[in-house]
């Protein structure tokens, strides 16, 4: 029988996730499970749900759920939140973090934020993965509203699409449509983004398994790539993102390194039966 769970809910820019430290405790959650509890009326509700776990290797390993049930990759957001809890919790100003997606840095701001180290890009087009071979630069993806889009991996698969006015698009029509189109056989995280200025785009997020969010921070920091990639910013630029912004770095090379908020909202305990199988 499944006891009642402790959890913390946070966001990051309004992309809210429920946090469990299961360092301590074994978390056997199934998908069934994760959709009830994302459910906002007769759950808790969140966009991903973030699991602390432990790692030999690691401060701590973090496993990213979506309101689908499905695992994700990497969750920018979600990393922010988990290690501002982690911070706190051990008076830290750095972590070594383990993903799925690889090893992750994260460190403590001024001012309630903090900076992670999202890992390299993959962008050759096995590690999006995509299903046709192709410059991942201007993936041969056509559609009759959209230009074709840059793709990336970020831990998990990213195809952003730059367009003259992100306002004036129906972004959830689309991104429903696209997140499993055929040349993603992994489905994908559908960005699109407008380039406001040299140092300044503008961008709305679809994201598999959780629909559209008010931020998403592997899906800037894999906008970032693409644009800068595409000559379109330079090293740092701020994204605007529906809940507010995010600054993120990339010269080219290296990891991506993603600067925003993570906030409190309460602490709770989910009831049994919610956690059933």
């Amino acid at each position: 029988m499944a006891r009642a769970l402790p959890f913390t809910k946070m966001h990051g820019l309004g992309n809210d996730f429920v946090v469990i430290d299961a360092r301590e405790q074994t978390l056997d959650l199934s998908p069934e499970a994760i959709q009830r509890l994302a459910d906002r009326r007769r759950g808790v509700g969140f966009d991903q749900l973030v699991a602390i776990t432990p790692s030999e290797r690691a401060d701590a390993r973090l496993v990213f759920f979506n309101a689908d049930g499905s695992e994700a990759g990497a969750c920018g957001n979600g990393t922010r939140c988990a290690s501002w809890l982690l911070m706190l919790e051990g008076d830290r100003e750095e972590l070594v973090l383990e993903t799925r997606a690889g090893t992750l840095k994260a460190r403590r701001r001024p001012a309630g934020l903090v900076s992670v180290e999202m890992g390299a890009p993959r962008l050759d087009w096995r590690e999006v993965p995509l299903a046709v071979p192709c410059d991942t630069v201007e993936v041969p993806l056509d559609h009759p509203e959209l230009p074709r889009p840059a793709c990336a991996s970020m831990g998990n698969p990213h195809a952003t699409f730059f367009v003259r006015d992100v306002e004036r698009l129906d972004v959830a029509r689309l991104g429903a449509e696209l997140e499993r189109h055929p040349i993603f056989p992994e489905r994908a995280n559908i960005g699109f983004a407008t380039r406001l200025d040299r140092a300044t785009l503008r961008l709305r997020v679809f994201e598999r398994g959780a629909g559209l969010t008010p931020a998403c921070g592997s899906g800037a920091c894999a906008a970032m790539v693409a644009a800068r990639r595409r000559g379109l910013v330079g090293d740092v630029a701020t994204v605007l993102l529906d809940g507010g912004p995010l600054e993120v770095a990339w010269d080219g090379e290296g990891p991506v390194v993603m600067t925003g908020p993570a906030a409190f909202v309460f602490e709770g305990r989910l009831a049994a039966e919610l956690l059933a199988r």
